[in-house]
């Protein structure tokens, strides 16, 4: 009388491996389809090219931001403002990296198209006199830049003023990078091609410097 039940178990268990091996291939073929299809379909979608640089260009101010404030929030926590030495490199050379990441992949921008004008006979100009301020007209891939540059010293004196041994100067240092942090966030969003600001209520942002030809004839000799 068990053998009855064995054998229902048994037979039981065959149908269900059948069935199993029947389906088995099916539902490969079909993840095969459907894999298939996703990669058919798979396609970036028109005017992408654009919203990934300003996403490119976000992901770049992020990781800045990240390691610096870091740094910053380190320094201003710290007993007296100072940090050993073995953390305060660590922390400083990871800002530091980020920042030449970001200076390293900051494209060049390409000089301006002049249309050719006949020769002609310009007034001398007096040479500019030593140690006369840089001229206020550069170009937004120049102000990204010298908000980089800016921003890298101020990183090295806050790294000296957290190991210096002087609390005093960890404060002014620490505003500094804080302000560079600010001018790098501004000149990338004014320079960066990201879309104008739309939320209520906030202010214009000023827009920055640009390079001017002059529209008045040439003198001519």
């Amino acid at each position: 009388m068990r053998a009855l039940p064995v054998r229902r178990i048994a037979t039981s268990a065959l149908c269900a491996t059948l069935l199993i091996g029947i389906a088995a291939p099916a539902s490969m073929a079909a993840d095969s389809d459907l894999s298939r299809g996703h990669s058919h379909a798979a396609a970036p979608v028109p005017g992408a090219d654009a919203l990934l640089a300003q996403t490119k260009t976000l992901a770049d101010i992020g990781g800045v931001l990240a390691p610096v404030t870091a740094l910053v929030d380190a320094a201003l926590k710290a007993d007296n403002g100072q940090l050993p030495a073995d953390q305060a490199t660590t922390l400083g050379q990871a800002a530091k990296d980020a920042i030449a990441k970001v200076a390293a992949a900051a494209p060049v921008a390409p000089p301006a198209a002049v249309p050719a004008v006949p020769p002609v006979a310009l007034p001398a100009v007096p040479p500019v006199a030593k140690g006369a301020e840089r001229p206020r007209a550069l170009a937004a891939a120049d102000v990204k830049a010298d908000a980089l540059t800016a921003l890298q010293t101020a990183v090295d004196s806050l790294v000296k003023a957290v190991t210096s041994g002087d609390a005093a100067s960890v404060v002014p240092a620490a505003t500094a990078v804080v302000t560079g942090l600010v001018n790098f966030v501004v000149a990338t969003v004014l320079g960066g091609g990201l879309p104008a600001p739309n939320l209520p209520g906030l202010p214009a942002l000023p827009a920055l410097p640009t390079s001017t030809l002059p529209t008045g004839s040439l003198p001519v000799s």
